[in-house]
Order: structure tokens, then sequence, then C-alpha cells
């Protein structure tokens, strides 16, 4: 019987553990491990289900005797050596639209927080104080947003701020002027993008030529009190950039979920009376924990008992 270790921070939902046992796969639950022991683990199963907090690394591969099929249950793979994993003919899934909803309207609740003080009059609230004449935001309405990265959440981010009668930029070289524009949006090269934005947010994946592409000259590009939000990926925004364009005032003020390392070790960003900081919470709802497991699960059923690979992230063309 084929064998699958499920290494998530919460125990398998419901409708994931049931379509596993009525699959006839034989499971076991662990909390994300590191590398050192999920090499100890790994040879004896045949698929892996992760998130985030797990590396399936070169090492782990290597070790995998029988391992067939790796399943995220999330969006991107950077935890993952894919290329090593395509070297041995472990085919690679991700859910891609199971957190689409609860990404984007984090986004636009960081957007909403940075843009009227939220946290910090929370916190002067909380500590006695009414400082109404000190807190003093912006509005949304007439402001313009450039989002870069015009993909599953980019879209419904996108969608959202316009009906906050927003100015909405696209800056993604891989989507036609057509499909932005049948959307009622302007497509806009990067630099045009980053000139005149006053809200500029992140939904591109981590890769080589995303790693640092907000970085000091893109930050000499933007408004003097620019607002940025990144709930995509740590690395595409340059942390030490961002903090001396916080402490200038280039950038009024960062909304941020994801981080260099986590958990951040950047205490001067983390602290900065500018920036409103979350723990990685972009796909942390129960809606978009059902629904990444379960479609998680369902690329493991079909790879192993149905002998079925579609939308594999590696061997696209294999069905």
């Amino acid at each position: 019987m084929p064998k699958v270790l499920v290494l998530l921070p919460v125990p398998l939902n419901e409708k994931g553990a049931k379509l596993l046992k009525e699959s006839g796969l034989e499971f076991a639950e662990m909390s994300e491990l590191s590398e050192n022991e999920l090499i100890k683990k790994i040879p004896t199963y045949d698929a892996l289900i992760v998130r985030s907090g797990t590396k399936v690394t070169k090492n782990a591969l290597e070790t995998a005797k029988n391992l067939k099929v790796i399943s995220r249950a999330g969006v991107g793979l950077d935890n993952i050596d894919v290329n090593a994993a395509s070297e041995k003919g472990v085919y690679v899934f991700n859910t891609p639209k199971g957190n689409t909803i609860a990404a984007t309207e984090l986004t636009i609740g960081l957007m909403i927080a940075l843009s009227r003080h939220i946290p910090k009059g929370n916190s002067s609230l909380k500590q006695g104080l009414w400082e109404r004449k000190k807190i003093s935001g912006i509005e949304l309405k007439d402001k313009t947003i450039g989002i870069i990265g015009f993909g599953n959440i980019g879209r419904e981010v996108a969608k959202r701020c316009k009906a906050f009668d927003m100015e909405v930029l696209i800056y993604d070289p891989f989507v036609s002027n057509e499909d932005i524009e049948r959307e009622g949006y302007s497509k806009a090269e990067l630099d045009r993008l980053l000139k005149e934005s006053d809200f500029i947010s992140v939904h591109v994946p981590l890769t080589e030529e995303t790693r640092n592409m907000i970085d000091v000259d893109q930050f000499g590009l933007m408004k003097n009190g620019v607002r940025i939000i990144n709930a995509a990926r740590g690395p595409i925004v340059n942390e030490d950039a961002l903090l001396d364009a916080l402490n200038s005032g280039k950038v009024a003020g960062a909304a941020l979920d994801v981080f260099n390392e986590e958990p951040p070790t950047n205490r001067q960003l983390i602290e900065h009376e500018n920036t409103v900081v979350t723990p990685h919470l972009g796909a942390s709802t129960i809606e978009s924990q059902e629904k990444c497991v379960v479609e998680a699960v369902r690329h493991i059923v079909n790879v192993l008992k149905n002998n079925k690979v579609e939308e594999a992230s590696n061997f696209k063309d294999v069905k």
C-alpha cells in the first residue's frame, strides 16, 4: 500500500483525511520537519504533503527511494528543490487557487491598516491614550496602486482596489495588454509603475529573477511618501533598502506579511514605527487551509491511485 507523509503545522482536516482513507492510502502525520529529520523519514514514503515550513532539499530527495510525488498545500515552491525532484522523476504540485481569497483579503487589510494607522490607533488606545489628532491617515479613493504580478492573487487584489475607486496599474510581462485592459486596468512598465504609484503591492513568486526586484534603484524611482505592501515572499523586496527608504521618509509606510528570514531577525524593520507586520498569515484562514489541503491530497491520489498526472509544476506535458 502506498504511504503518504503529511507534514503540516496543523492536523490534517477532516475532508483531506477522508479522501486519503477512501482512496486506500496509508498516511502518517507529523509536524513540519527539519532537513535532517526529513532525511530520516522520507525513504519509506511514496508521497509528501508539505507547506512552507518543511524544506524538501536535494539532500533529502537523494534519500527518497520510493518517492513519486510531492504536493504543496499552498502556492510557492521555493521550499522544494523542484530541479532535484525532476531529476528523480518525482512529480511536484502546488495548489495555486486554494489561498487566493485569503491572500487577497489580507493584502487589502494590510493596505487599509497602513493607510489609516489602525495598529497604531489600537495600540495607543489600549495604553490609555486618546491621540485622534496625531493619527491621521489617507483615503484610498483616487490613489494609484501599482500591482506587480497579475496572477490569481494580483487579479483579485486589482478587482477590490477598483471597487475603492483607485487607479490600477499592472506590471506583468507575461500578460497581454488586451487581457489587462479588458478588465479596466492600465498595463505599465515597471519603471512607470514605480514612479506613478501611491501604493505598490507585490504578487509574484520568488525566483532568481524576482529576488531583490525592489531594491535601492527601484526605491529611488518612487514617489516620496509611497506605501509598500508585500504579502508574497520576503526577498522580493530588499529589506535593507526598504529600511533606508523608511528612515529617509521616501516610503511613508510598509505592510509586510513575509520576510527574508522567518521568523524575522531584522528587528529594526519589524519595530519601525511606520511598518505594519504580520507573521506570514497570507494563507491562514480556515477556508484556505481546507481548500489547499484537499487539493494537495487530490494530486497525491491522482498520481498514486489513478495514474493521472495533470497540472504538475514540473513535467507539464504529462497527462
